[in-house]
């Protein structure tokens, strides 16, 4: 059984790994054991068994894998992290436990899976079960299957996804194992009951025989909806609710959503997608072309059988659709035109939305091939034209449907009619919008008025359905002039429509009618709700086209518009309708004169072509009266401008006349039916004297008029032409002038830029300066309507007429253009219905667009290049592509037709080589430049693909595509991108670059958004799938997105969707919708209906930039790229602009006021840390710049937008300063009231001000150092630590603000770096400002320097980063700098250093040039003769610093470390006055009055000193009056008040005196209440930093060092006795296994420390109850665990095993057994030895007696040599003692323990006076120190542990001056050097030189001298307060030293003292008598 012991006592989890099976079978019975009694499911105790769990259910031991599943299921029950397990755990159970004979093995693997299940890791189980199902092993398969099927009959179809199962349900058919067959027939029934139907299709191909029994099985289930009968964790709590749910009619899927969900299981959902394209015949695309028609049907009939697929897989059926089209609109066999049309049916029901790409180019082959009258054709081709409609929507067709309506042949009308009417009843009034609804009731009513009665009767239904879908309100306006029969018509076909979306629950019964959903959903976005949105670019082009009249083009397009009414027409259609009226026939002039005569008077006729110019003044007179008079309907203008134009007519020479004569040609076009015949007889005498400087001006008018009457496109166009055909340069100019200022005045509505810009081109070519610059300026106005676009057609001019054209539009940009002042009152009506100026924006900004001149490029694109761009070899592809590029370069602007070019592109996309991709990307970025809003029928078929290409790893791809997706957005609108499931098939994706990419674009788009089509839900469950992704970036950006997406959708729609998510995640998605419910913006607001209010959305954003907020709270609702679009489209339609502008400021006034009464900054859980997390994953910028990039700004709003109030962010980032200003002065007033908001955001604010540093506006800066010097103080006082982060991004860009030229700036940032240092460690400023002193700009070195010198001055050396001496070396080479300030900086701060360091400076700086050395010593001498004016000018200056006590490694530990420590800085920066900081305790003060009067003698003789010229010593020192007050005078009177007293020690503590410090700490360790608050972490720092003090060799160099480390060693007892003992016992057991585990620490150290634990062990019998013994056994574990014996043995010294046992043995003998009961926080006790120690010791300890002599002997031992062995010493020492206490041998006993502790140093004497009095304890420790002196006048005696307590001085060594009243003897030489020390000092002061200074004696010093202290912060402090001290001395020799007051507070005086103080001034007596 030898083996068995062993394993028995392994820990459970190695018996669990062990390979005997006995040994496993107990370690899984023990976890079981364990696993049931862990109460908590987040205990630490899980985690242990993590990897271990797949071990159990795979156990190769039948037996022990029984028990290994029980215990597995147990831990999967209850444990916290089994989730972590689910993959492998599962997979064992599959593979090694299904396959197991025993059935209880089964159950419990099924369970197991359950299990998981229920913990939410349904969708891992799953996976691995489906693996399951392709074992080998039959018995797997059906264990697979049987729990697949309790997992879905108990958690029901909605956690258990059936797609999979159904996808692999065949193949389980088909298996050869009956048993899997039977249980695939099982679990088809139960699929059946949680689907119904929508089993079947998928399961048509089984076998019939199978079939048929699963009918017959499925006939048999109950009807009603089935429930799961387990949940989820997360649901549990719901089941009740649930059941109430389901009892009131849910649905079947068991989520407690509504009825509406019973359709979502939709067959065509669980179909397997099947791959066609590869099955077609290899021949087809060459028998579809044959010439035998039984060839082309062959090929037809293959392509049928294969899409017949129900559902078909996405893929490239370009080509396919393409010959298909060929043969419905080519072929001329019937038969095939029918089944062609079935083909394209087939496809486009199986392939759905996916089908929409090809729609646009089937369409109008369809429509016109209705011509075919036979039935089974025309029967195809509708059923085709059906299911094509639902692939797509109405909005993208509509073009193509409006251009057949023209169409001749009656069959194609009426068809065209009658699909419209079908695919209305689809739409929804939303779908279903005005814009689209206009050009359709158009075109419907032309056919209405038809010939054809059948075409009748198909307009009347089509006009009906638009009817019943949107209402009469809607439909009315366009139905104006339709006579009441024909109306009554339409209201009659409308009452007997029925529509599709009316009959909801008879969705899924015909399938038919079932298609619609999805069409429905994806139409609903369409172009209506885009009225609206399109102000923001000119997307509906191509769809309002039709109804706007061509420019001067045929006019058929009006007449229907005109018949339409007065109301409902837009005024453009009107303009049409018009000009139409007015073309008349050309009169000859016999007719003309007729009419004239008879409306003029006689003698007017005759004189026209009088000689005499008088005479034809008077007939023009005549004339102008004439016409005045006459009435509109009378005037024939043809027949009187013809004589006006008679014979002189257009050459007359007398201005006069022709003045008149022009005036006359306006008059009557303004006040007769002017027509285009008549404008054209008198235009071209006009443009002839549009140039004339005596009758331009007429001109001008006469043409104004003419365009006013006649539209101005025509004329302009007409006008244009006759200019440039005649070669007068001032006509042209002037003629050019004249149309810039008529488009302002008409708009730009309908004008034919085409034939402007030759005519443009000609005149930027001419020689004539005049009418270039006339040219510029028309291009001007036009870019004000055309917007950017219209400078491609001038890219090939010369340069520099080039720079001329873009300063013209520079001058532009940003203006809106006017409202149109003429050209409409004549045409429009009064009864205008109000909303269809709501319409009007779009059209006129779309308009512009349109109209510019398209070219046809398709027949460039030849079959050759389409190859050439599919090459393999990639140049060859390259050519292609390049060819593209000119050809769209050339053309400019191009029409929709593009051929086989987007197939051809689509291609290289993909392309493996990224340049083409990049090029390709570029193309399409020209591409939907060039062709406009049209772009958008090709965004199913490019632009997608281009979305693909967002998911590319290289950056510069990524960046290029998000950049020709927005291209093409600009074009399109969002709606055609958001339409169908291409987005959310995109965002399913798992790539992490496209989900992020993607995102990021729909957050920037979706706000500007005033609707989205409803398949926006589709993309919802992959937006929640981002918002766990594994990638930062990808949830970033998912979580910025989830506003946007909720302001579409709405919360409720959002928290449904989450239905479908696991529990764990649906959890955390729902906290995550609720948070952004909270920052959810409003949607942008529609455009106002009324006229007086601005018209469309934006229009407040637009005529008043300051009222930005009254948008919404999204930050990116306006994008600056749409806004020139937005403002053109306003400026065309707003008529009252003037009122819009007086209205706009008080409505958005008033909304400021509500927005502005929330808090300014809105606290967002996590917000900062998830920021950092983020930079520090590089998914954001890092913030690192030199100038900031327009990137960081975006980035950094985009980070506020979610904690920061918008219409703050709007004033922070607006582009004028007085907004900044603005800003920061709210940012100030509510600095107070939010501090949390200030915190939680302080990143943001930081960085947003290192923004404000790059401003040039002086009062912005000003105002931000103001705030930034609020914001310091208010942090520390907050207590805040600055993050390394924040520091980061902050103080590098306010160091640079160090060098302006301006004084109060540089002063402003040098206070607030000094408050700086109050919440970020000085150590880690000095490397940034380190980094400052490289600048290029000398004020900013020479500041950086200096700012460096303080921070060594207030902080000591520690502060230099990296080192010391890197840190010189480089602050050195500044002395050579050519600026001099540059230069004295460098040596101040040097010279700092140098006082506080001395002469090591020169070591740390290295070697510099002669030139410089001499510099700095020169310096230095100076400085050592003036040593107090620089310093006292500083403090003056600076307020104090100080360095917060925690250690650097807990700066962010906000713990009670650091409360005190910025406490401390709080109380510093607010004290005032120098004195009350440099306050010196009584005891340490020199009395200079007694030094100087007394006259002793001292029998030591200083020969040394005598070689001392000290000649004028005390002539110079005058005796000044006391200054300094005692440290608390009311101390006692404050004890009352507890708060005031706390804050009065702690600002004591924060003295920049370290006596006053200390006394104030140690006041603060005898409140007993506050000293037990000291947290252990506080503990272990001030330790640390008392201990290192005491060792710091440099206290030496201190006047009364010896006196500083004496009070720190009283303060020290203080702490060990106050503190709550065991947080002080902890501390020291962690500093102690720190020092020893820590290279670099002193052994003194360690001594130290260990000698403090003597101590504490000493008072362990009294303290022994307050004890938490089971943390303190716990930390001797942690410390026997990382130095077990052995280690401990190899230590220099013996004492730390030694100090350890000691305080076991204490606490053993204290406790007694019950010590073992503490063991309880210790998880593992085999870790370490405690425990066998522990129990050693009991043994030990029943065994002996346990006196009181065993105890001392071992502790005395513990000092003493191994080889003297316990008792002797005992005696030895027993004996000596005697002596001492016998009157007559006191001396020699005496001399003899001092000549025992000479030799054991070590020795402890404590235990032998521990129980005598105090008297004789102090009689003793006086003797010794006698001896000391008598035997040792010189050096150092060696170290003695006496102790006096009634001093309460610990066992600390204390280096203890003369005047010191402690027995121990470890301190100062008693010899001259002390004095010579003084000496020195006082000299210097004096200004008198210290030569010689070797000749001093060493100061040695048992003290350790390490070069760099041992702690680095923790110390740092305390180093500070050494450097200050001195610096106090010298900066206050004046108020220093005061001799008679004693202090009463310290307890430290006693007779002694008053010896030694005796002592001192005869010794400095001596000196004075020795000078004589």
């Amino acid at each position: 059984m030898g083996d068995d012991s062993e394993w028995m006592k392994l820990p459970v989890d190695q018996k669990c790994e062990h390979k005997l099976w006995k040994a496993r079978l107990s370690g899984y019975e023990e976890a079981l054991k364990i696993f049931q009694k862990i109460k908590d499911e987040k205990s630490p105790e899980w985690s242990k068994f993590l990897g271990l769990i797949k071990k159990f259910v795979t156990d190769s031991n039948a037996v022990v894998q029984l028990k290994g599943l029980e215990a597995a299921l147990v831990y999967v029950e209850n444990a916290h992290v089994a989730g972590k397990t689910t993959g492998e755990v599962v997979s064992g159970v599959v593979s090694k436990v299904f396959n197991q004979p025993k059935a209880k093995a089964k159950e419990l693997g099924m369970e197991i899976c359950l299990m998981y299940i229920e913990i939410e890791k349904g969708e891992a189980v799953q996976e691995e079960l489906l693996k399951g199902l392709d074992n080998k092993n039959p018995k797997i398969v059906v264990a697979c299957i049987e729990t697949l099927r309790k997992a879905l009959s108990e958690f029901g179809s909605k956690i258990i996804l059936l797609k999979p199962i159904i996808k692999v349900l065949p193949k389980l058919f088909e298996s050869r194992e009956k048993a899997v067959r039977d249980e695939a027939k099982l679990i088809a029934v139960e699929i059946y009951r949680w689907i119904r139907d929508a089993l079947r299709p998928p399961l048509q191909n089984i076998n019939p025989v199978q079939l048929k029994e699963l009918e017959e099985e499925w006939v048999k289930l109950p009807t009603g909806a089935p429930r799961p009968a387990r949940f989820l964790r997360s649901q549990q709590e719901l089941e009740a609710k649930l059941e109430q749910q389901q009892s009131a009619g849910g649905d079947a899927e068991g989520g407690g959503d509504d009825g509406d969900e019973v359709p979502q299981i939709d067959a065509y959902e669980l179909l397997e997608a099947v791959e066609i394209l590869s099955k077609l015949p290899k021949d087809f695309y060459d028998k579809i072309e044959a010439k035998k028609w039984q060839e082309r049907k062959e090929a037809l009939e293959a392509v049928e059988v294969l899409v017949k697929n129900p559902k078909l897989e996405a893929g490239d059926y370009a080509d396919l659709v393409k010959a298909l089209k060929k043969v419905v609109g080519k072929d001329t066999n019937v038969m095939l035109v029918a089944l062609a049309a079935k083909c394209l049916t087939g496809l486009a029901v199986g392939l759905r939305k996916k089908f929409g790409q090809y729609a646009g180019h089937v369409v109008p082959t369809i429509l016109e091939k209705f011509k075919e009258k036979k039935p089974q054709v025309v029967q195809a081709l509708q059923e085709a034209i059906d299911a094509i409609f639902l692939t797509t929507t109405l909005q993208n067709i509509s073009e193509d449907v409006l251009a057949v309506m023209d169409n001749k042949n009656p069959t194609i009308k009426q068809q065209t009619s009658l699909f419209i009417a079908r695919s209305f009843r689809h739409c929804t009034a939303s779908t279903l919008p005005k814009s689209l609804l206009k050009p359709f009731c158009a075109a419907l009513l032309k056919h209405i008025n038809d010939s054809a009665p059948e075409v009748r009767d198909a307009a009347f239904e089509a006009l009906g359905t638009a009817l019943k879908v949107v209402g009469e309100k809607a439909v009315n306006p366009f139905l104006a002039d339709v006579d009441k029969l024909k109306l009554d018509k339409i209201k009659e076909c409308s009452e007997k429509v029925e529509l599709v979306h009316g009959k909801k629950a008879g969705l899924a019964a015909d399938k038919k009618d079932f298609k619609p959903v999805p069409g429905r959903a994806a139409a609903s976005g369409a172009a209506g709700d885009k009225d609206t949105k399109d102000a923001s670019a000119p997307k509906p082009g191509p769809l309002k086209k039709a109804p706007a009249a061509k420019p001067g083009g045929p006019p058929k397009k009006g007449k229907p518009a005109a018949q339409g009414g007065t109301g409902g027409t837009g005024t453009k259609s009107k303009k049409a309708v018009e000009t139409k009226e007015m073309v008349e026939p050309e009169l000859s002039i016999e007719v003309c004169e007729e009419k004239a005569s008879a409306v003029l008077p006689a003698t007017c006729i005759q004189l026209l072509d009088s000689s005499n110019w008088k005479e034809r003044l008077a007939c023009m007179e005549e004339f102008q009266k004439a016409v005045e008079l006459m009435d509109r309907t009378e005037m024939p203008c043809q027949a009187l401008v013809r004589m006006l134009a008679k014979k002189p007519g257009w050459k007359e020479t007398n201005f006069q006349v022709m003045q008149m004569k022009l005036h006359i040609v306006a008059l009557i076009a303004q006040k007769g039916n002017f027509s285009k015949t008549s404008a054209q007889i008198v235009l071209d005498g006009l443009v002839d004297k549009i140039g004339d400087v005596k009758c331009g001006n007429n001109a001008k008018e006469a043409m104004t008029a003419i365009a006013e009457a006649c539209v101005l496109p025509w004329t302009a166009e007409q006008v244009m032409s006759m200019a440039f055909s005649q070669k007068n340069p001032k006509n042209q100019s002037e003629t050019l002038n004249w149309l810039s200022n008529a488009i302002k005045e008409f708009g730009f509505s309908g004008l034919n830029v085409k034939a402007f810009i030759s005519n443009v081109k000609t005149a930027l070519a001419a020689t004539n300066p005049a009418v270039r610059t006339s040219a510029i300026t028309l291009l001007g106005v036009m870019y004000l309507y055309v917007g950017p676009s219209l400078r491609m057609f001038f890219e090939d001019e010369k340069p520099a007429l080039l720079s001329q054209i873009d300063a013209e539009f520079e001058k532009m940009q940003g203006q809106n253009p006017p409202a149109p002042t003429r050209g409409i009152s004549k045409h429009s009506t009064s009864g205008t219905d109000e909303g269809e100026d709501g319409d009007e924006p779009d059209d006129g900004g779309s308009d512009a667009v349109d109209l510019l001149p398209r070219t046809e490029i398709s027949d460039k694109i030849t079959s050759e290049l389409v190859s050439k761009i599919g090459d393999k070899n990639w140049k060859i592809r390259k050519e292609g592509l390049d060819e593209v590029a000119a050809i769209i370069n050339e053309a400019k602007f191009i029409q929709p037709n593009i051929g086989e070019l987007p197939t051809a592109l689509k291609g290289r996309l993909n392309d493996s080589n990224k340049i083409l991709v990049q090029q390709t990307l570029t193309i399409l970025q020209q591409l939907a430049v060039a062709m406009g809003p049209n772009i958008k029928q090709h965004v199913k078929n490019l632009g997608i693909p281009v979305i693909t290409v967002l998911g590319d790893s290289k950056n510069n791809v990524r960046s290029a595509a998000l950049a020709t997706v927005n291209a093409w957005a600009e074009q399109t609108g969002m709606k055609e991108w958001l339409e169908g499931e291409d987005l959310s098939e995109e965002l399913k994706k798992e790539n992490p670059f496209l989900r992020q990419e993607l995102l990021g674009w729909l957050a920037e788009k979706l706000p500007t958004l005033r609707s989205t089509p409803t398949d926006l839900i589709l993309c919802v469950p992959q937006l929640y799938s981002c918002l766990e992704d594994r990638n930062g970036d990808v949830r970033k950006k998912a979580q910025d997105a989830l506003p946007f997406f909720m302001m579409h959708l709405g919360y409720e729609k959002m928290a449904k969707a989450t239905g479908k998510l696991k529990p764990t995640s649906k959890d955390q998605v729902l906290a995550m919708l609720e948070k952004a419910k909270a920052n959810m913006p409003a949607k942008p607001t529609a455009p106002a209906k009324a006229t007086s209010r601005p018209v469309g959305g934006s229009a407040p954003a637009k005529f008043q930039p300051a009222s930005a907020p009254a948008e919404d709270s999204v930050s990116g609702t306006l994008d600056s790229k749409p806004d020139p679009k937005k403002a053109k489209a306003l400026g065309v339609s707003s008529k009252t602009k003037t009122a819009q502008g007086k209205k706009v400021p008080s409505k958005t006034s008033l909304k400021e006021d509500d927005d502005k009464s929330g808090p300014i900054f809105i606290v967002v859980p996590n917000g900062k840390e998830q920021r950092m997390k983020d930079e520090k994953g590089l998914k954001v910028l890092k913030w690192n710049f030199t100038t900031p990039r327009d990137e960081y700004i975006e980035q950094l709003k985009t980070q506020m937008s979610s904690c920061v109030a918008k219409w703050l962010q709007d004033e922070m980032f607006h582009s004028d300063f007085q907004h900044h200003n603005k800003a920061l002065a709210v940012m100030v007033d509510h600095l107070e009231s939010e501090k949390e908001g200030v915190i939680g955001c302080l990143d943001l604010i930081l960085k947003w001000v290192t923004l404000r540093f790059f401003d040039t506006n002086t009062s912005v800066l000003m105002k931000t150092l103001e705030y930034l010097k609020l914001l310091f103080t208010l942090l520390s006082d907050e207590e805040y630590h600055l993050t390394e982060n924040e520091a980061s991004s902050f103080i590098p860009y306010l160091i640079l603000k160090v060098g302006e030229p301006k004084d109060v700036i540089r002063k402003d940032v040098r206070a607030i770096l000094n408050r700086m240092c109050l919440v970020y460690p000085a150590s880690k400023m000095f490397p940034f400002i380190m980094e400052g002193t490289k600048s290029k700009n000398s004020k900013q070195r020479a500041e950086c320097l200096e700012e460096l010198g303080c921070l060594v001055e207030s902080y000591g050396m520690n502060v230099c980063q990296p080192t010391p001496g890197k840190a010189l070396k480089e602050i050195a080479i500044h002395i050579g700098d050519r600026d001099n300030a540059v230069r004295n900086a460098a040596l101040n701060t040097i010279v700092t250093v140098y006082n506080v360091h001395g002469d090591q400076v020169f070591k740390l700086i290295g070697t510099l040039s002669e030139k410089d050395m001499s510099m700095l010593e020169e310096r230095i001498k100076r400085s050592a003769k003036r040593p107090s004016a620089a310093p006292v000018k500083q403090v003056e200056e600076k307020p104090q610093r100080t360095q917060s006590i925690s250690s650097n490694t807990n700066m962010l530990r906000k713990g009670p470390a650091e409360d005190m420590s910025s406490k401390l800085n709080q109380a510093r920066s607010m004290s005032g006055h120098p004195e009350a900081a440099q306050m010196v305790r009584r005891e340490f003060q020199l009395d200079l009055d007694e030094i100087e009067n007394d006259s002793g003698t001292v029998r030591c003789e200083m020969p040394e000193l005598v070689q001392h010229k000290l000649d004028d010593i005390f002539e110079p020192v005058l005796i000044p009056e006391p200054k300094i007050r005692a440290v608390s005078p009311h101390f006692d009177d404050m004890h009352s008040n507890t708060a005031s007293t706390i804050n009065f020690i702690i600002s004591q503590v924060a003295s920049g005196d370290i006596n006053t410090s200390i006394q104030a700490l140690t006041q603060l360790f005898q409140i007993e209440s506050l000293a037990r608050e000291a947290s252990t972490g506080v503990l272990k720092d001030l330790m640390h930093g008392l201990i290192t003090l005491m060792l710091d060799s440099r206290i030496e160099d201190l006047e009364e060092g010896q006196q500083v480390v004496r009070s720190v060693n009283l303060l020290v007892v203080k702490v060990l006795e106050k503190s709550d003992q065991t947080n002080i016992l902890s501390a020291l057991l962690v500093l102690l296994q720190d020092s020893l585990l820590a290279t670099a620490s002193s052994p003194k150290f360690s001594e130290l420390v260990m000698k403090c634990l003597w101590r504490m062990v000493r008072l362990l019998p009294d303290t022994i109850n307050s004890i938490n013994l089971d943390r303190i056994l716990l930390d001797i574990h942690i410390f026997m665990k990382v130095f077990p014996k052995e280690k401990l043995k190899q230590c220099k010294s013996e004492f730390p095993i030694r100090t350890l046992k000691t305080l076991l043995h204490t606490l053993c003998k204290l406790k007694g057994p019950k010590i073992l009961d503490h063991l309880t926080m210790i998880d593992n006790k085999n870790e370490s030895e405690l425990e066998a120690h522990l129990c050693r010791m009991m043994k030990h300890s029943m065994d002996q007696t346990g006196s009181k002599s065993d105890k001392e002997t071992e502790k005395g031992a513990s000092r003493i040599d191994e080889k003297s062995s316990k008792a002797k010493v005992n005696d030895f020492l027993a004996e000596i003692f005697k002596k001492i206490g016998s009157k007559e041998n006191t001396k020699e006993g005496l001399a003899e323990l001092y000549e025992y502790k000479k030799k054991y140093s070590d020795a402890d004497i404590e235990p032998f006076l521990k129980n005598s009095s105090q008297f004789f304890q102090s009689y003793v420790e006086r003797g010794l120190r006698v001896i000391e002196m008598e035997r040792e006048g010189k050096g150092r005696l060696s170290t003695s542990a006496g102790i006096s307590p009634q001093m309460e001085v610990t066992c600390v060594p204390t280096a203890t001056s003369t005047a010191s009243s402690l027995g121990n003897t470890n301190g100062e030489e008693v010899g001259p050097s002390v004095y010579l020390e003084r000496l020195k000092i006082l000299r210097q002061r004096c200004g008198l030189d210290n030569t010689k200074q070797d000749d001093r004696p060493p100061l040695t010093s048992l003290l350790s001298k390490p070069a760099v202290p041992t702690v680095a912060s923790s110390t740092d402090m305390l180093h500070s307060k050494l450097s200050q001290l001195r610096e106090s001395r010298e900066q206050h020799q004046h108020s220093d030293l005061d001799s008679n007051q004693t202090r009463s507070s310290g307890a430290t005086t006693t007779s002694s003292s008053t010896a030694n103080i005796d002592d001192l001034k005869k010794r400095l007596e001596r000196i004075k008598s020795s000078r004589k």
